[in-house]
């Protein structure tokens, strides 16, 4: 061991030295002692325990310092693309240290001025891309963050060519704002639009640039300046249409007239412009609303004049309309809107050309409402039908003669089925219809008429009718049922009189009294052209299954004979 160490041991077994004196002088055992001892020796191996690991704490913080350091120096090696490697090299760990901490320092100083230049670059492109996004100067990203894992020079370039297009787009946004500008400013002159308030609404810095202010090249203001621009081409064209629509109806009418050439000459600027292109129209003021407005009070003015024309144009609409009508049930009044046309035409109190746009939105209301009316129509018909086929059925199961033999009885005989089937369907039909008129009128405000009669009534009365019919029905089987029991009574008491004398075997004429239906099942092939033994058997079958009906009254009329 080091001489260094003795020093300590010797003061410990001097120490330990007093501590045995003091033991005799107190008298403590052996087996004390050397458990004092034992103490002494485990708190002597925490201490260097405790400083072991304290030092070897100190060794991981320095590792861990290098190896923090080295990654340091090789993301920002990394970040900023530098082509150079770097090696921490041997020796102590301080000694390493030592070594990468100028290195660091260095790549950390080249970071921040990348990162500086990164930023200047960023926010050029950011405010021109705020100029582009129609932001506010207070609003634009003044401090953009920059992405610090790539400041390589590569990257630094790109942002820069970046920059450069948007320079580039910042030019070309600024010439084709112009271009929309002189754009709107010819059209609003040909249509005399006051183009300073148009392009105000759009955006105050196109009005007057000569304050100083920057003007808008945002995509907001581009896409309202094209939009604009569209409307106004709309505007324009649908002007331009509008005077050559009426410089047709003026020469139509100047040649019915035969007006004077002189006086012509007063919207010679309207007729000219009839066969010209939009792009040939660019005259100041030559759209305008006034010169529009002049045309049209024009041709009104000479509308008037051709009133007596118009009479049969109005009476072709009124049959226009009278036709719609017909065709869905609805109620007109044919006579009375003629004379009250011939009244208004004659009278002059009316515009004819109003009177004829009225009649075009009665007859577009009328075909309107008809298509509304059309699905109820159609369930009318259906219920009609249904309707039809119900009569005809209570007709056929009236007749007695239906199920005989006839030519075309088997047709009869799948009309009734398919007859039965549809008036089953009656009642579902007629709510369904009720409940669509109802909604109809729910929705119109006004009760639905058919053949001038509100439908619902028709319907409610129809639902007092069947049932009507139908209690009669019952009736009729009610009585048909009791009047078939009386004579299966008296048939049952003249057999059971006879019971002694032979057995109780129904004939052909009892099948009759006893209610046996003469149904299809008697209308097949063999009961037409005679039965084998075998079907004889069954019917017999047929008829004793229906006789214990009447076992009631056999024992009475037995107990009569035998009395007797």
């Amino acid at each position: 061991m080091p001489h260094s160490l003795s020093p300590s041991r010797t003061t410990c077994a001097s120490l330990l030295r007093q501590l045995q004196m003091i033991w005799d002088e107190i008298g403590e055992s052996d087996n004390d002692r050397d458990s004092m001892l034992l103490q002494l020796e485990q708190e002597c191996l925490d201490i260097y325990h405790r400083k072991v690991e304290e030092t070897r704490k100190h060794k991981a913080d320095l590792y861990r310092s290098l190896a923090d350091a080295e990654a340091e120096v090789t993301n920002l090696i990394s970040s900023l693309g530098e082509c150079t490697s770097f090696s921490r090299g041997k020796g102590t760990l301080k000694q390493q240290l030592a070594i990468i901490r100028p290195v660091l320092e260095d790549l950390r100083s080249k970071k921040d001025d990348r990162i500086k230049e990164f930023s200047k670059v960023k926010s050029q492109i950011s405010q021109i891309c705020a100029e582009i996004a129609g932001c506010e100067q207070s609003e634009s990203v003044m401090d953009p963050e920059v992405d610090q894992c790539d400041l390589t020079v590569k990257k630094l370039g790109e942002l820069k060519s970046h920059l450069q297009e948007l320079q580039n787009e910042k030019i070309l946004r600024h010439q084709k704002v112009m271009s929309h500008i002189s754009t709107i400013t010819g059209l609003s002159l040909a249509m005399s639009i006051d183009f300073r308030k148009t392009l105000n609404e759009i955006h105050p810095s196109l009005a007057d640039s000569s304050k100083g202010t920057l003007q808008s090249i945002s995509n907001d203001t581009l896409a309202r300046l094209t939009g604009v621009i569209h409307s106004l081409k709309l505007e324009k064209q649908k002007r331009l249409q509008k005077v050559q629509e009426l410089a047709k109806f003026l020469i139509e009418l100047w040649d019915l007239m035969e007006t004077p050439i002189d006086e012509q000459k007063s919207f010679s600027h309207v007729t000219r412009l009839i066969s010209a292109s939009v792009d040939e129209v660019s005259a100041k003021g030559c759209l305008s609303a006034d010169i529009i407005e002049q045309a049209e009070l024009e041709v009104q003015h000479l509308y008037v004049l051709k009133a007596s024309k118009m009479k049969e144009l109005v009476f072709k609409r009124q049959n226009e309309l009278e036709e719609i009508y017909r065709g869905v049930h609805m109620d007109v009044d044919s006579e009375a809107a003629r004379q009250i046309l011939s009244s208004l035409i004659e009278s002059g109190n009316m515009d004819l050309s109003d009177l004829l746009q009225s009649m075009d939105d009665q007859i577009r209301k009328a075909k309107e409402q008809a298509l509304s009316r059309r699905d109820i129509l159609d369930r009318i018909e259906k219920w009609k039908v249904a309707v039809e086929e119900e009569k005809w059925l209570d007709e056929y199961e009236r007749d007695e003669n239906r199920y005989s033999a006839v030519r075309g009885a088997h047709k009869n005989l799948m009309r009734a089925e398919k007859a039965r089937t549809l008036v089953k369907q009656i009642p579902s039909i007629v709510e369904n219809l009720t409940t669509k008129v109802k909604a109809w009128e729910m929705e119109k405000g006004i009760p639905f008429l058919y053949e001038k009669v509100p439908f619902l009534h028709c319907l409610d009365e129809y639902n007092v009718h069947r049932q009507l019919r139908e209690e009669e029905k019952r009736k009729s089987r009610e009585q048909k049922r009791l009047h078939e029991q009386h004579a299966m009574e008296q048939a049952a008491l003249f057999g059971s009189r006879s019971a002694t004398k032979k057995p109780l075997v129904p004939s052909a004429s009892s099948n009759n009294i006893l209610g046996t239906p003469t149904g299809r099942r008697l209308l097949t092939p063999s009961s037409r052209y005679g039965t084998s033994g075998g079907k004889e058997r069954r019917e017999s079958g047929r008829v004793n299954h229906i006789i214990p009906v009447n076992y009631v009254a056999l024992p009475k009329d037995d107990s009569v004979s035998r009395g007797s």
